[in-house]
Parts: structure tokens; sequence; C-alpha cells
């Protein structure tokens, strides 16, 4: 018996969260956690059908499921009114709360679905904003909570960061980890900081681009195609600390030191760690130790294998081209 999923909150998170669980063979449950008049209700339920059979119609259209599957997975997903959590979210094994990013609102609907919820199902915010520890007092028995931060389109992007606080128990983590790996999506864990793993990222890159329209050093159109047919292009293969080693740690450093000096600006500065793990050796893999380990890895065959899989991202584009004969 797979697990029961409740979302809290009937909005874009909630129902994308829905879909990918409904997929996933699961029966699922938005609780649309607001007081409304019956016909206000209905309407808001009318409406996430809608948009919930729309995404659905479009993954088929993407070759991503059958046509013929989308009431079926449709139907896994009802949505209840505010009334009917109590009834409604003891049933759940996990709940996803995906309420507006509003500290004092999550604090209060995360307070009421675990007393209405008992203690038994695992709670889970999904706030991008919001540390765990600084929701974890709202929650009757915290041991079973954490956050899972969803990327959007959450029915597409595989990621979800897992960010367990001080009160959250091992086991919880571990069992969210299956749960979300039993579906198909690639959990990481991140330490309960400010901006988890990809949005600390993304704001520097993205901040980053909008400077150099600013600065005039490419238009925005040559600056996106850059970013997609090779930054994004490359670590859609190499993560950003594989392809450190990649090349070298060295290879950052000096790079870092001239944009220093060039740009006059020392947001370009490698972190100390860079130096560090030069002065210890570890440049990557043409000393076997970087930011991850190489010892016993057959590099000639990790290197083609990575090489096969860029290869495979150039067919995807429709950029590989065969040779001149």
């Amino acid at each position: 018996m797979k697990p029961v999923i409740g979302c809290l909150g009937a909005g874009r998170m909630g129902r994308g969260i829905a879909v990918v669980f409904a997929f996933a063979g699961h029966q699922v449950v938005v609780v649309d956690f607001k007081e409304r008049e019956g016909s206000a209700f209905d309407a808001l339920a009318a409406e996430v059908d809608a948009e919930i059979r729309s995404t659905l119609g479009i993954l088929s259209r993407i070759g991503l499921m059958s046509p013929d599957l989308l009431d079926v997975i449709a139907d896994r997903i009802t949505v209840v009114p505010l009334r009917e959590a109590a009834a409604t979210l003891p049933r759940c094994d996990v709940i996803f709360e995906g309420v507006p990013e509003i500290l004092a609102l999550k604090q209060a609907a995360l307070a009421e679905a675990s007393r209405l919820a008992g203690e038994r199902p695992i709670i889970a915010s999904t706030t991008s904003t919001i540390l765990v520890d600084d929701l974890a007092g709202s929650i009757e028995h915290p041991g079973r909570f954490l956050n899972a931060h969803w990327l959007n389109p959450a029915y597409l992007v595989p990621l979800i960061e897992l960010s367990p606080g001080k009160l959250t128990a091992p086991e919880i983590t571990a069992r969210m980890k299956a749960l979300l790996e039993g579906i198909g999506k690639v959990p990481v864990v991140c330490a309960a900081r400010p901006g988890f793993i990809v949005p600390r990222i993304q704001t520097l890159a993205m901040n980053e681009a909008a400077r150099m329209v600013e600065e005039g050093v490419a238009s925005a159109e040559d600056i996106d195609k850059a970013v997609i047919y090779g930054f994004g292009f490359r670590f859609a293969v190499l993560g950003l600390l594989e392809f450190i080693d990649w090349g070298g740690g060295d290879i950052l450093h000096h790079a870092s030191r001239y944009l220093v000096e060039a740009l006059g600006d020392s947001r370009y500065a490698a972190p100390d760690i860079i130096a560090s793990n030069m002065r210890d050796g570890r440049i990557g893999m043409k000393t076997g130790q970087g930011f991850m380990n190489y010892d016993g890895v057959d590099q000639a065959a990790y290197r083609e294998q990575r090489l096969a899989a860029f290869a495979s991202a150039l067919r995807a584009m429709g950029l590989a081209r065969d040779p001149v004969a």
C-alpha cells in the first residue's frame, strides 16, 4: 500500500506536488487550508482539478505519459475544504505544507495541521526562504518535521532539497529520502542555512547575468545563449565541484585572482577552501583527490563516460553533427 500524501494549501506548489505523487500511483489529498464559503470552495476545487488535468495533458503531449492515463491519475487527487481537515489529515502518511511564504501564516498552519493530524504523519514545509528551526516550534512532535524544498515545476524538476532541523529525527530524513527516491526524484540533504543550495548558487548567477547586461558586456540574448550552450550544457553533466576537480582547483585559484585584479571586485575571490586544498595537494583528478575522491577510479573510463553524457546532451539539443567524410 503506497503512502497517502497530503498537500496543505491548494496553490501552485500543492497542485504540482499532487501531480507528482498521483503520477507515481499515490492517493493525494489537497487540503484548502483557508476558510471559504461553499460556492467559493467549489470554484477553487474546479480550478485545481482543471489545472491538474491541464498539466497531465501537457505531460502526455510531451511524451511522458499516455493520454489514456489522464483520468486515472487525476482521479487519485481529492481536494477538500478546511472543515474536512480534521478527518482527512490523520489518514495521511506524509503532509507537505505549501501555504504562502509568510512566517506567521506558515507557523499557524503548521501548528493547526500538526494538531489535527496527530503524531503519526511526517510533516514537511516546502518553503524556499524560511529555515526549518524557525518553524519547528509550531509543530506538535517536531521530531517528524523537516523542510523539503521543491523547485518549480515540481512535476518536472528532479531535485528536492531536504533540510532537517535540530529536532528532526534522523529516521524521518531517511524515510523522506526513500519516499522521494521511490517516485523518481533526487533528494539532497543540506544544513539549515539561508538559501539552501540551489537558490544560493542561482541568485549569484542571475545577478551576475543581469549585471553584465547593465555593464554592456553582451546582449541579454547572447548571455542567455552562453548560459544554455556553455555554462548550463557543461553543468548538466558535471557538477560544479566535480568540474573544479576535472580542470584542477589551481586553475580556479589563478582565474579568480585574475578576475579580482582585472575587474577590481573581491566578489570573484576564491574561498579559503580552494587555497587549503592546493596546499594539501587536493587539486583534483590529476592528484587523485579534490572535492571528490578519485582513488581507485579508472580516470580514462570516467572521462569517456562523462564525454558520452555530453554527446547525449548534444543529440537531445539537436546540435550533434555527422563528420564530413
